[in-house]
């Protein structure tokens, strides 16, 4: 995933994102948004709650504010972070990315190098035959849509794109909100791919569509030789990463 510089535990400590023997017990019984300086707030009885950095935990748009107020509604007896993850984007959005926009774009355009979608297998035919079903339309869609003519690798040798098409790709990326830079970012690390993060960035794939494409040669193996518990468990949390992405966008729109 493009490096987000990670919060400063000790005030995550201080503002409730604590470790599990220092859980921190619901004291709110109503949730709802409301719109006031800078953007919408998710409301605990009437009350803000804080970023691990301590500062509003404001979003742009009344949908993503109520997307965030759904994760503290499901809250049971304590605060459970790890069932949070729209909030934890949300703090990051504010928190870090206004001092790493540069950072976050410069990793995301590392990944545009080298993009999942570019590197089609050399065997066996049927898989090849699948990516060039598969993928092919979305390297048409970035050449079209973004103007980013991405090259073919062949086979796993790395092929160097061209630094115009990079440069490009960074300005796209740059010209994102940090919230959205914030999903842009932590996409572009579940799928592998830039291109698919934008198209679910853009509203061309869904994140789970985008996540089936990111997992073609996963999946083709499973059809081969099966899938364990443990393997199928680790998909299952990622394609629900994938799908909180595809609302977290949505929401911004």
């Amino acid at each position: 995933m493009p490096h987000i510089p990670p919060l400063d535990p000790n005030v995550a400590a201080r503002r409730g994102f604590r470790e599990p023997e220092e859980r921190i017990k619901r004291f709110w019984k109503d949730v709802t948004v409301g719109e006031g300086e800078g953007g919408w707030r998710v409301l605990l009885d009437g009350r803000s709650p804080k970023t691990p950095a301590a500062a509003p935990l404001v979003a742009p748009t009344e949908p993503l504010a109520l997307l965030l107020a759904e994760e503290w509604a499901a809250q049971g007896e304590h605060l459970d972070p790890a069932t949070m993850p729209a909030t934890r984007l949300a703090s990051t959005a504010i928190d870090r990315i206004p001092q790493a926009r540069e950072g976050v774009a410069e990793e995301v355009t590392r990944y545009l190098g080298s993009d999942a979608l570019c590197y089609f297998a050399d065997g066996p035919q049927g898989l090849i035959a699948e990516q060039e079903a598969r993928w092919r339309p979305w390297l048409d869609w970035a050449a079209r849509e973004l103007s980013l003519p991405l090259r073919q690798a062949e086979g796993i040798g790395h092929v160097a794109q061209p630094d115009a098409v990079l440069r490009h790709g960074r300005e796209l990326v740059l010209a994102l909100d940090d919230f959205s830079l914030t999903g842009l970012a932590t996409a572009t690390g579940l799928f592998g791919s830039a291109v698919l993060a934008l198209a679910v960035q853009r509203g061309a794939l869904s994140g789970v569509e985008a996540f089936e494409l990111s997992r073609l040669d996963e999946a083709w193996q499973e059809r081969q030789w099966g899938v364990d518990e443990e393997a199928a468990q680790r998909t299952a949390a990622r394609r629900a990463e994938a799908e909180l992405l595809d609302r977290w966008f949505a929401a911004l729109r």
